[in-house]
């Protein structure tokens, strides 16, 4: 019998130590693709923003990003939804003026400061968008709930987007509430904030003065819930036709299946641990691009972790309905795995264009759109650079990312 132990303990030592090497190797690995998604830009480049228009007869709407940044499609979309109602003033606001990073390392200069929206409006703004933010709950986000709160007692419709819900959980705006949040932190934040009585199988919650909904794509039904209480429900349907959003349900969320990690997923683990060469792809930030056309690349790649995305560019851009954008990197295709142009009209505009006039000494690469590859090609060169053929990540981590998403 002793003998029989000492063999089976000494086996779960080498099993153990068999386990451990690798965590050692591959951990390290992940917390850099993490650290990535929000890094910030470290040349100090603080370009303005677009100046703001403002119609007096029209509710304000603003989205609010915090210091270390927010998610790209959390932010994005309910902006562009907002903005191609054409009912309201819409901004992005921040403690500070200077570029914060969303999802992937795509810097956005927020249109005004706070003070610069107390200064405009003299008050409370009539919708505050809450997105996910990297640091919640760390004493990082102290400027953006003080100010929610202060907001909320102006009497602002919020809307958390994600898991903004747990941004206004963490200000104590859903004590007492029910309220959604995303899949994969319901399970955190119910025991992080057990006064919220959080909610699952739906894509957002209306508590009133508080809508909450579920992961990121999510905060598009949201958004469109906003527009149906304040504008009307007519305008909810051009807005969500506008941009191609089939889940609108008039006067109700519609349902959806929670989601859950499964063994499959033990794929991207394994994947983003030992991936250490991970390809770097461009996006190119072009004037007029979607605000929807960028967040769909920048989250998508980035919650991947397949992949580095850097923004690349000329100059800052402004986008369809006017943010503004700074890109980290001169287009210089030697330097990358794959270019990518967001938006069907910006690839038409510059893919052929941008080819010829950038490989001045460099090997040729490809250049593509999402669901649009376009091949370019330069007579001085000889030799021939392909990018890799996948346009997206292995099949088990997209199947993980259209999970996150919360794209069904």
């Amino acid at each position: 019998m002793r003998a029989l132990l000492r063999i089976t303990g000494t086996a779960l030592v080498f099993l153990l130590a068999a386990l451990a090497l690798p965590a050692a190797l591959g951990t390290p690995t992940v917390m850099a693709a993490f650290d990535d998604l929000h890094a910030p830009r470290t040349d100090g480049a603080a370009p303005l923003p677009a100046p703001v228009a403002h119609d007096p007869a029209k509710p304000t709407a603003v989205v609010v990003v915090g210091e270390q940044g927010a998610v790209a499609s959390d932010t994005l979309a309910p902006y562009e939804v907002l903005a191609t109602t054409g009912a309201f003033n819409v901004y992005t606001v921040a403690a500070a003026g200077r570029p914060v990073p969303l999802t992937g390392g795509l810097d956005l200069v927020p249109d005004l400061t706070f003070a610069d929206l107390d200064r405009l409006l003299g008050g409370a703004a009539d919708v505050v968008v809450v997105p996910a933010l990297p640091d919640v709950g760390e004493s990082t986000t102290k400027p953006v709930t003080d100010w929610l709160n202060r907001q909320a007692a102006g009497g602002s419709l919020l809307l958390g987007v994600c898991n903004g819900s747990a941004v206004l959980a963490s200000a104590g705006l859903l004590d007492g509430r029910a309220a959604a949040t995303h899949w994969l932190r319901v399970d955190g934040v119910e025991d992080r904030y057990p006064a919220v009585d959080w909610a699952r199988g739906t894509r957002y919650v209306d508590g009133g003065d508080i809508i909450s909904t579920a992961g990121i794509l999510s905060g598009i039904d949201g958004t469109l819930r906003v527009v149906e209480r304040l504008v009307g429900p007519e305008a909810a349907v051009r807005a969500a036709a506008a941009i191609g959003w089939r889940h609108y349900r008039r006067d109700t969320a519609a349902s959806m299946a929670q989601a859950r990690f499964g063994p499959a997923d033990t794929v991207v683990g394994l994947n983003t641990a030992f991936r250490w060469d991970r390809p770097t792809t461009g996006v190119l930030l072009t004037d007029g691009v979607g605000e929807i056309e960028l967040a769909s690349v920048f989250d998508t790649y980035g919650q991947s972790l397949a992949v580095r995305a850097l923004a690349v560019g000329v100059e800052p851009v402004r986008s369809r309905h006017g943010l503004t954008f700074v890109p980290r990197a001169a287009p210089v295709t030697g330097d990358l795995d794959r270019l990518v142009v967001p938006g069907a009209e910006a690839a038409d505009r510059y893919a052929v264009n941008w080819c010829l006039r950038h490989h001045s000494g460099h090997s040729l690469g490809r250049v593509v759109r999402p669901g649009h590859p376009r091949r370019c090609a330069h007579s001085g060169h000889r030799r021939r650079r392909r990018f890799p053929n996948q346009e997206s990540a292995p099949f088990a981590v997209q199947r993980l990312v259209r999970r996150l998403l919360d794209h069904s």
